[in-house]
C-alpha cells in the first residue's frame, strides 16, 4: 500500500473516537437529570460508570452543546465534543464559552470522580487559556481533566482540549469546593 491509502494517525484517532462515542450512545440514549434517590449511595466514580453504562441519564448540557462523557476513572474524566456552527461567535469561530463549558465539565468531573458517597463539589474558580481558534472544520475534540490535588475541602484539577491530530486548543485549571452533600 502507498502512503495515500494508509490512514494518518489523526484519521485513526478520529475513527477510534467516533467508535467509542457510538458504543456509549448505544448503551444510553437518555438525557436528563438523575433523581436524588437514583444517585443516593453512589460515589462519584460509581455515578459516572452508571452514566457510561446507560443506567443513569447523561446531563442535558451535553445535548445542548453537543458533547458527551466518554471515559471516567478515579481522578480522570474525558469528554468529547463536536464543535459546530451553532457554537460560533460573531467572528466566525467557536465561542470561548463552549471551550469553557467542555473543560469545566472535564476538570470538575475529574474531581467528582474521586469523591466518596455523600460528598459533592462546586466550581470555585475556572481559569481558561485558549491557545488556538476552533471551527467546525475540526470534527471532534477531547477535553481531558485530571485531579492535581484532592482534599477534604478543596480540590484542584487541570485539563487540556485537543483535536484528533494532537493539537492543543485550550487548557484550564479549576479549584473546587468539596462539601458534605447529605441532608
Amino acid at each position: 500500500m502507498d502512503d495515500k491509502t494508509q490512514p494518518t494517525d489523526a484519521e485513526a484517532t478520529l475513527a477510534r473516537w467516533h467508535a467509542e462515542a457510538a458504543a456509549i450512545r448505544l448503551r444510553s440514549s437518555t438525557v436528563g437529570v438523575a433523581r436524588r434517590e437514583q444517585v443516593a449511595g453512589m460515589s462519584g466514580i460509581e455515578m459516572f460508570q452508571a452514566i457510561l453504562d446507560g443506567r443513569l441519564p447523561a446531563a442535558p448540557i451535553g445535548a445542548t452543546l453537543d458533547f458527551q462523557l466518554v471515559h471516567a476513572e478515579p481522578g480522570l474524566a474525558v469528554f468529547q465534543g463536536r464543535p459546530g456552527h451553532a457554537h460560533y461567535n460573531p467572528l466566525g469561530t467557536v465561542h470561548g464559552g463552549w471551550f469553557a463549558t467542555l473543560l469545566d465539565s472535564a476538570v470538575g468531573c475529574a474531581v467528582h470522580s474521586t469523591l466518596p458517597v455523600g460528598k459533592g463539589y462546586t466550581t470555585l474558580e475556572l481559569k481558561l487559556n485558549i491557545v488556538r481558534a476552533l471551527t467546525d472544520k475540526v470534527p471532534l475534540v477531547r477535553a481531558e481533566g485530571r485531579v492535581v490535588h484532592g482534599g477534604n475541602q478543596v480540590a484542584t484539577a487541570e485539563g487540556r482540549l485537543v483535536g484528533p491530530d494532537g493539537k492543543l486548543y485550550a487548557h484550564a485549571t479549576t479549584t473546587c469546593l468539596v462539601f458534605d452533600a447529605r441532608r
